[in-house]
């Protein structure tokens, strides 16, 4: 019973490095080795994507075939029927000591086949991250990857257990802008919606390492720097907390008060502010924070309506939608000090002219709806005021 399971295995195995032989020599651009820096002169990382799904499926979540009845089914079915009869045949004249020496190849093989997963690529790129001697370019390339794999949530979970964070936000302090860059999309990507990354993150120290490159003169790294800002205090009360302590307030101000900074940093801006407002709103048992009722600070926000970037505009609309239902914001300074009400007709008007380009159309009434959804409030908060003023 012993010997004929062997034959089996090594009829397996056979079959095997003639399916992938062939497989390899009709697509040798393919591959299923990750390369580190190091190897990058010897292999390349991209896998081309196949129609087989049944070699998919025989794939578990950690690499290689599920099973080897997997791989003998994946083995057939790659195989020229004629030789494989011929290959049986040869393996059942195999003495004792070949059919051993046969086994061997069976893990060798196994172990050529594995592909890594996503824990070992994550890994990979972090032991490149963490080589002082690299490259810019692979310095880039690595952290091009984990981009790519910390987005599903579970790895975002594992960045920390394999030492990744610590090594991505060393990157912050980078020389390169590129780099500081893309170490700083990094943290937001694993960030977003994820409190376990977030409150990792924070207790690190990343926060007030991103809000200074926030003000960085390369817009790119100060756009990317303010996504993981955004991303790292989103729905996060402590995260909140630590950024009005370093003064975030006054940092969105700044940008929304500037019409030279960069358009993608003002919408990011304005974005954020419109949902710390929303959190505000959803925590009625904190205080207000003083800064949501200054004057310049709404003028800010209400200056952005009369911006050409349709986008930046719908912005300003769902921040000053939040903040006109704010306890502490006053009608009156909405109306007499920042001119809300002059602003929201010009709008208007705007939008009016702009719903003749039937292209955009669509998006045009729905910011117009949520101008005068924002009309309605301001007025229904000017009328209290009004009523309690002595005639």
């Amino acid at each position: 019973m012993g010997r004929v399971r062997s034959w089996m295995l090594v009829v397996m195995v056979m079959v095997m490095v003639m399916a992938v032989r062939a497989e390899r020599n009709i697509n040798r651009s393919g591959g299923v080795y990750w390369s580190t820096a190091e190897e990058e002169a010897l292999a390349q990382t991209q896998t081309k994507a196949r129609d087989d799904d049944t070699a998919v499926a025989d794939l578990d979540a950690d690499g290689g075939f599920s099973s080897l009845e997997g791989m003998l089914q994946w083995a057939i079915g790659h195989s020229d029927p004629v030789q494989l009869k011929e290959t049986a045949r040869d393996v059942e004249k195999l003495s004792p000591t070949d059919l051993s020496n046969r086994q061997v190849e069976i893990k060798q093989l196994m172990d050529e086949l594995k592909t890594p997963s996503d824990a070992q690529l994550m890994q990979v790129a972090i032991n490149d991250l963490s080589n002082s001697s690299l490259s810019l370019e692979d310095r880039h390339r690595a952290l091009e990857e984990l981009l790519i794999l910390v987005e599903p949530i579970d790895n975002a979970n594992d960045l920390n257990k394999l030492g990744g964070l610590v090594v991505v936000i060393r990157e912050l302090d980078h020389s390169d802008a590129d780099t500081r860059k893309m170490a700083a999309w990094v943290l937001g990507k694993a960030s977003q919606n994820n409190p376990i990354v977030q409150k990792q993150v924070l207790e690190l120290g990343a926060l007030s390492k991103l809000m200074k490159m926030v003000k960085s003169d390369f817009a790119e790294e100060a756009t990317k720097a303010l996504y993981a800002v955004s991303a790292l205090i989103r729905n996060n009360v402590a995260g909140q907390e630590l950024f009005y302590e370093e003064a975030g307030h006054l940092l969105l101000q700044n940008i929304m008060s500037e019409s030279i900074i960069d358009i993608r940093l003002r919408r990011k801006a304005v974005f954020l502010l419109g949902d710390l407002a929303e959190c505000q709103l959803e925590n009625k048992e904190k205080d207000e924070l003083p800064f949501f009722s200054s004057r310049i600070f709404l003028k800010s926000v209400v200056d952005l309506t009369s911006s050409a970037d349709l986008d930046l505009q719908e912005k300003a609309l769902v921040a000053l939608k939040n903040l006109l239902q704010l306890k502490t914001t006053e009608a009156l300074v909405f109306k007499d000090f920042c001119g809300l009400d002059g602003a929201l007709e010009r709008l208007r008007q705007q939008l009016q002219d702009l719903m003749v380009e039937e292209e955009h159309r669509d998006y045009v009434m729905d910011v117009e709806r949520l101008r005068s959804e924002v009309h309605q409030i301001f007025y229904r908060k000017l009328e209290k005021v009004t009523r309690q003023v002595p005639t």
